[in-house]
């Protein structure tokens, strides 16, 4: 049980409920009177032939983009190049809107930020290192269970490491949390965001960090993600992906107080050699840690044959000693999850050479 300080930022507004997606425009009206009265829209691109596009609220100067979420995890060159295009063309806007998954949340989050801090954001890649307040930023997440809504963390891949821009100013103003948004996500996308929230859930309740505040929206938030997908009423259905939506925001917020753990620190590591998305690298990492954490990695095996997911095996085979040795650099450069999950003597507890066997039987 931790005793440790934090003194954390939450979200400004949260507006929740079927049907709030509609009233964006009237919540961002407000805003459109600072820097130069215009927004940027950051939108995945899997609803840019769809309803959610015709529903945006964007006005004559209004930029959208919409971009590619379904590849590689969000880029600091990326974020850096759309910084220099937004402000070279329509100066400082009066907000940024990212609308999508956790990736186009986080995109969002440290376009905010980029735009009012100068150079790259590689060298903002850590914990409060953002001098200035970014722009205001709304969170509209269509996916529900990486708590990006929540964070105080842009995950960036840089050219050296996979790691976020962490502090106050990256929470988002304002969120919006609509059900109806999640009704379309593929069925496999679906499962491997909602495990997301599951393994944050149970790496945050298994370790040294955890404490009375990030247990109570923890065991809530494992409670709701069984209820999705282990359940008599299990799957997509409209009040699952109520529940599921919820379990994401309380997931985030158990985090805040508590730590991820070795889940987390391996799936980084997948996701910086072969840029695997962060949901299914972390299904990929978990599948293999029953020695860590018996009984979620019990249910979430459950939750796969239940659902028939596809959790891609044999992976190893093709992966060179080169490779493995990065992903364990990687991972064990994350210094926090593993104290978190292992205690203050974590390395004394696990040798690279321990890593390298997990990594070899994925």
């Amino acid at each position: 049980m931790s005793n440790m300080f934090r003194n954390f930022k939450n979200v400004g507004k949260c507006a929740y409920g079927r049907g709030s997606f509609a009233r964006l425009g009237e919540i961002i009206a407000p805003q459109r009177k600072e820097n130069n009265g215009y927004f940027v829209f950051i939108v995945d691109d899997y609803f840019q032939d769809k309803p959610l596009a015709q529903q945006l609220p964007v006005e004559s100067k209004d930029r959208v983009e919409f971009i590619y979420c379904g590849g590689e995890e969000p880029k600091t060159s990326q974020i850096d190049a759309l910084r220099d295009s937004i402000l070279a063309e329509g100066g400082l806007p009066a907000g940024v809107v990212g609308i999508g998954g956790g990736s186009a949340m986080d995109i969002a989050k440290a376009l905010s930020l980029m735009l009012t801090n100068e150079g790259s954001s590689v060298q903002y890649q850590g914990l409060n290192l953002i001098k200035k307040p970014g722009v205001y930023h709304v969170g509209v997440p269509t996916i529900s269970g990486t708590g990006a809504e929540v964070s105080m963390t842009a995950v960036l891949t840089g050219p050296t490491k996979k790691l976020g821009i962490k502090c106050d100013y990256t929470v988002f103003d304002q969120i919006i949390l609509d059900p109806d948004l999640t009704a379309t996500v593929p069925k496999n996308q679906w499962f491997y965001t909602g495990m997301d929230c599951y393994i944050h859930c149970v790496e945050a309740m298994t370790g040294y960090m955890k404490n009375t505040f990030s247990e109570a929206y923890g065991y809530k938030a494992m409670e709701l993600c069984e209820e999705v997908y282990l359940g008599e009423n299990a799957g997509q259905t409209p009040l699952n992906d109520e529940k599921l939506m919820v379990a994401s925001f309380m997931g985030g917020l158990s985090l805040t107080y508590s730590e991820v753990g070795i889940c987390h620190a391996l799936s980084y590591g997948l996701s910086f050699v072969f840029g695997t998305r962060h949901g299914i690298a972390n299904c990929i990492c978990f599948n293999q840690l029953e020695e860590y954490y018996p009984d979620g990695v019990k249910a979430f095996k459950q939750m796969v044959e239940q659902h028939g997911i596809d959790i891609p095996q044999g992976l190893a085979k093709n992966w060179t000693e080169e490779q493995i040795n990065k992903m364990t650099e990687i991972a064990l450069g994350l210094s926090h999850m593993w104290h978190h999950a292992l205690g203050p003597d974590w390395q004394s507890k696990v040798e690279p050479e321990k890593i390298k066997d997990i990594y070899r039987r994925m």
